[in-house]
């Protein structure tokens, strides 16, 4: 791979500044701390708890009939949304049949980043195939691909659309529909929990969890994110770093945001950092702020905060770790330009495993 083309995959957090859409180890290590999740129940409206198991899967229109004509594998859907043309790669597991639903991630690519590259980044849809997921990887738009958080913007409409299409034609558990991304992705991820937490039963930011003005959810979005101290591009201490002021401009001009950015603009990236971030979105979840603090690897603290069951707010804190995706190796071969990269827990399979305990709970 061309150093062009890696190089476009650290370009993850350059819309900071312009999306007016934020606030102000061993195997053994790496097995335990992935194995785990913060609750092993959620719950409902009424606060009572209740075993994740026990929440009947919904079907989606798909296993009505079109979902049987699917076959498993990687497909690049299309489709007009506000009246451009977009698409998405749809990896359907082999556990698809047609009839019987299987969960859903969105999994969305950061600034610049591009769903092809995403694609080894995250490394969730070989993942997916194991674990019996569908994944969505959609492309976003612009000279520098990115994403458009703002509340109501052409994205989230797309989104929407999204799962509506694949509802329509695969077979879905419309109770497990969940979202991840990396940094422009993350802020994405973080918007959709605002914009449809009525069809996201959880999510889990990499990179670039956000507050999204204007988010009044209909209800808790169980989030569990991850985040490095030394992360040079979204920084774990507020706002955009270094490396991120280098990125280019989202006009595709050539120039970097440090020398388009006004004052404004660089601070609606969000001038609080990632544990202020997290506080508040445990109190949108109805939690204390009162945290729990817990090592589960050399360079890895688990910081959870006192949430009801089904409403849990976790945030992973890597030591030291940077602009990068844990557990992928892809991520890890290109130290250089990302940071380093912890391969003591493995992303994929903490958020895989917090998604399968939190469900969506209809009234």
């Amino acid at each position: 791979m061309s150093r062009k083309v890696l190089m476009s995959v650290v370009l993850a957090g350059g819309l900071v500044a312009f999306a007016a859409c934020s606030s102000d180890g061993s195997t053994a290590a790496k097995q335990t701390a992935s194995s785990k999740s913060p609750s092993t129940s959620t719950a409902g409206k009424s606060g009572k708890t209740i075993d994740p198991a026990s929440v009947p899967a919904v079907k989606s229109a798909g296993c009505s009939g079109a979902g049987a004509s699917v076959t498993a594998g990687q497909t690049k859907a299309t489709m007009t949304s506000s009246g451009e043309s977009r698409w998405y790669y749809q990896d359907v597991p082999p556990a698809h049949n047609g009839t019987s639903p299987v969960p859903l991630v969105l999994d969305f690519h950061g600034y610049s980043e591009g769903a092809d590259v995403h694609l080894q980044m995250s490394g969730l849809t070989k993942f997916g195939a194991t674990k019996g997921f569908v994944t969505l990887t959609p492309m976003g738009t612009g000279p520098v691909p990115r994403w458009d958080t703002t509340l109501g913007s052409k994205d989230l409409t797309f989104t929407g659309e999204m799962l509506d299409a694949a509802e329509k034609n695969l077979c879905i558990d419309t109770n497990r529909v969940y979202v991840t991304g990396l940094s422009n992705g993350a802020f994405m991820t973080s918007a959709v929990a605002c914009a449809f937490s009525d069809r996201v039963a959880a999510v889990a930011p990499v990179a670039g969890v956000r507050n999204i003005e204007g988010c009044a959810p209909k209800r808790a979005v169980p989030i569990v994110t991850f985040h490095g101290t030394a992360d040079g591009y979204v920084s774990f201490n507020g706002g955009l770093g270094e490396k991120g002021l280098d990125l280019p401009a989202p006009d595709g001009s050539g120039k970097k945001l440090r020398d388009i950015a006004t004052p404004s603009q660089l601070a609606a990236g969000g001038k609080d950092s990632i544990p202020k971030i997290m506080e508040a979105w445990a109190k949108r979840n109805g939690c204390t702020t009162a945290t729990k603090e817990q090592k589960v690897a050399a360079d890895v603290v688990e910081v959870s905060f006192d949430c009801s069951p089904g409403s849990e707010t976790v945030l992973y804190r890597v030591e030291g770790g940077g602009h990068t995706w844990p557990g992928s190796p892809f991520s890890q071969s290109i130290v250089s330009i990302v940071g380093p990269t912890t391969m003591n827990i493995n992303a994929d399979e903490i958020m895989w495993d917090f998604f399968t305990k939190h469900p969506l709970i209809r009234s």
